[in-house]
């Protein structure tokens, strides 16, 4: 484990960067769950966890906030699932102040960028390249870590896009990349990242206990708002989540080879 850059911040056996306040549960939450119930310490840092523009609102966030059944305060109801989700694996979290890609504004128009899931799962709108920087800066303020851990990016959801752009920025070979669930399931996804077969990649599967996978549904379960996007109940969350586990041999991560 590396030495802290200041004695008064705790060392981390593992940071977990993620985009949104569910993704480190459901990429990561048997591994988060494997290394508390060890004795490390990990930190789990939700980027995209800040309030939205005051009076933001259009068809499509209001469409997403009929499903998730939060109509007022969705991201502080959010924020709170991701406080139950991180106490279930025992994680310490931050959230950010940046704002999810749905609420984002044009800094120079007002329009939003993002109104509908193709542009979500489109290009980084030009516009937030400056972003990118912010969230680098942001980055390098966090506590010393064994290993730093950033989406792969599957799915090519925009969020993700930025987080990763940030912490390769700011970390560099560094980095570990972990598998965006559930998109890592879905068929094409992961070769669209890494190549079929992967071109200058190398995966480490993370082997899960019973408890530790146990520990994962809990925390997704309890991101209440979140499960109709990907689940249609507890039965589907048990056998897409053991059955994506089995497939891999737990949860996996990823490395690029230095040079590539």
């Amino acid at each position: 484990m590396t030495q802290s850059r200041d004695a008064r911040r705790p060392v981390y056996a593992a940071i977990f960067l993620a985009p949104h306040l569910d993704d480190a549960a459901l990429s990561c939450g048997g591994q988060i769950a494997s290394l508390t119930r060890a004795g490390q310490r990990v930190l789990v840092v939700t980027v995209m966890a800040g309030d939205p523009p005051t009076a933001v609102e259009n068809d499509y966030i209001r469409s997403l906030h009929a499903r998730w059944e939060l109509e007022r305060d969705a991201t502080a109801q959010r924020r709170a699932e991701d406080s139950a989700a991180c106490a279930i694996l025992g994680a310490d979290f931050l959230h950010w102040p940046f704002a999810d890609c749905i609420y984002r504004l044009h800094p120079v128009t007002g329009a939003p960028l993002y109104l509908s899931d193709d542009d979500i799962f489109g290009d980084v709108h030009p516009a937030e390249q400056p972003l990118v920087a912010e969230i680098a800066a942001l980055l390098r303020t966090l506590p010393a870590t064994g290993q730093l851990y950033s989406p792969l990016t599957i799915g090519h959801h925009v969020d993700h896009l930025l987080v990763t752009e940030a912490a390769q920025l700011a970390f560099g070979d560094a980095l570990c990349f972990y598998e965006d669930y559930p998109y890592a399931q879905q068929p094409g996804k992961l070769a669209a990242v890494i190549g079929d077969p992967p071109a200058g990649w190398q995966s480490t599967p993370v082997a899960l206990s019973d408890a530790d996978l146990n520990a994962k549904l809990e925390a997704i379960l309890a991101f209440r708002s979140q499960l109709s996007t990907f689940f249609t109940d507890r039965a589907d969350l048990e056998r897409q989540v053991k059955g994506y586990a089995e497939k891999v041999g737990g949860e996996r991560v990823w490395k690029k080879e230095i040079g590539d």
